[in-house]
């Protein structure tokens, strides 16, 4: 009996104590990250047998993604959803992921994250105060402005395009000739509105979701980042889990980035069916060699760091 009941103590404290895990998202509640999240909840709560749950705060209800990256670092969120643009500024090695027409098409992209360099990058996070769980889908990245459609460099100049609050993408689009303003996601639509900025730069569902076609009425498909949205936990939270529950949790979140993949498809496809509904022009003739070569002053930079450089170039020759 003394040792039956050793033995159960023991299976208990392998365990974390029962808690609520705050999660925070950006996007609204149907969003296709939300969703994910949601999904991933109920994995979580299933195979914890209820013990564990994770509330999901969308809309930017814990704040904007610079504002809850912080928390999250300091262990105040438990997890976060974030674009890797941003979270490039604290994790400099995701800042690869965000390079300008790094890569080739989606699938590329994916062969990337399933393969063992997206394992190695999600470990990388750990050294900058998160954990890295998994990649989601973002899609492809283009331009949108309401003073002229953009079909080559020269229609960017002048044009006032709001970007993340991220240095690289600063760059980016100063190299492309127009002048970036870096602003949280929640302001763009008044920025617009109040013609406090000309455009920004964006995938379709945002583009469509946040109101924002409803002011700028030019999309071009310069789709110049594919880079993905990923899912961190804070080390605090992390550590509070037993090796069983942080393989569970992990387990969750790879799952939920399928389950987010097959929705985003939809919403993607949605998206762009109700812009051309609503009168959007969109333009598909770019001729990107220009917009590439203009992006050789931002690798030459990135690339002074040997790892950096072996990164890029590894990426390259995925097949």
């Amino acid at each position: 009996m003394t040792l039956v009941a050793t033995l159960l103590c023991t299976a208990v404290s392998a365990s974390a104590p029962a808690r609520e895990f705050r999660t925070a998202d950006t996007q609204n509640e149907d969003y296709p990250t939300v969703q994910a999240l949601n999904y991933m909840g109920h994995l979580i709560a299933e195979r914890s047998n209820g013990r564990h749950r994770m509330v999901v705060f969308h809309s930017r209800q814990l704040g904007e993604e610079k504002e809850t990256l912080e928390q999250t670092r300091a262990g105040a969120i438990d997890l976060n959803r974030t674009n890797v643009a941003l979270i490039g500024t604290m994790v400099p090695s995701v800042n690869v992921l965000a390079m300008p027409f790094l890569f080739r098409s989606l699938e590329h992209l994916r062969k990337v994250l399933d393969g063992p360099i997206g394992a190695e990058i999600l470990n990388s996070f750990e050294a900058h105060g998160f954990v890295g769980l998994a990649f989601y889908d973002s899609g492809a990245r283009s331009i949108y402005n309401s003073v002229r459609p953009v079909r080559s460099l020269e229609d960017l100049k002048g044009l006032r395009l709001r970007v993340q609050q991220s240095q690289q993408m600063s760059d980016m689009i100063r190299a492309l000739g127009a002048e970036p303003v870096e602003m949280p996601y929640g302001q763009v639509l008044t920025g617009l509105a109040n013609r406090l900025i000309d455009g920004a730069e964006n995938n379709w569902p945002s583009f469509v979701t946040t109101g924002h076609y409803k002011y700028a009425g030019n999309y071009s498909l310069t789709m110049h980042t594919v880079s993905p949205e990923v899912l961190v936990m804070s080390q605090k939270a992390w550590a509070s889990l037993s090796p069983g529950e942080q393989a569970t949790f992990r387990e969750a979140a790879q799952r939920s980035s399928i389950y987010m993949r097959e929705k985003w498809k939809e919403l993607e496809e949605r998206s762009q069916k109700q812009a051309q509904d609503a009168g959007v022009r969109i333009v598909t003739e770019i001729d990107r060699k220009p917009f590439e070569a203009a992006m050789a002053g931002i690798y030459a930079r990135a690339e002074r760091d040997p790892a950096i450089s072996a990164l890029i170039e590894r990426i390259r020759n995925v097949e």
